[in-house]
């Protein structure tokens, strides 16, 4: 996609591995919001392989983390009404790999956030290559005030 994805729009300068923009050793997730979901297209390289023609489980986790959080700092944006996304962190996520992810053509990343409280908010994600779901993801993220590490690197 041409226009800018919500990591090149609200972080710039964001170094993080999985989705920063600044970052030129990273994987450069770039997320879009499409409805209720926010959605990513990513195609792999062969350095990011566990073996010949399979994505590595870490790189398929790395880009579920990113993205994931990326949709709850959408979401809770949205829902303070604030016209930039809080910073958000991981508190907890858990993948499941369905079956072995194709390195031969597009990954494509789907997430939709299914509960929400507060500052924090929980995110389902898919991970699909060779247009099947190779993995899923279900994390909690939650947006971090003054004085956490995370607060000024967005």
């Amino acid at each position: 996609m041409n226009a800018p994805s919500l990591q090149e729009k609200y972080a710039p300068e964001n170094a993080c591995f999985g989705c920063g923009p600044a970052n030129p050793d990273g994987v450069h997730v770039r997320s879009f919001v499409e409805g209720d979901e926010v959605v990513a297209d990513w195609t792999p390289q062969p350095k990011y392989e566990a073996f010949p023609g399979v994505l590595n489980g870490g790189i398929i986790g790395t880009l579920l983390d990113c993205h994931c959080n990326w949709t709850a700092a959408w979401h809770l944006m949205n829902k303070s009404g604030t016209d930039h996304p809080p910073c958000t962190v991981t508190a907890d996520y858990a993948i499941k790999l369905l079956r072995p992810t194709p390195t031969s053509g597009p990954i494509h990343l789907s997430a939709r956030v299914v509960e929400s409280a507060g500052d924090r908010a929980v995110v389902e994600g898919t991970l699909f290559g060779g247009g099947k779901a190779c993995a899923t993801c279900r994390g909690t993220f939650v947006a971090v005030r003054e004085g956490h590490p995370a607060f000024h690197r967005w």
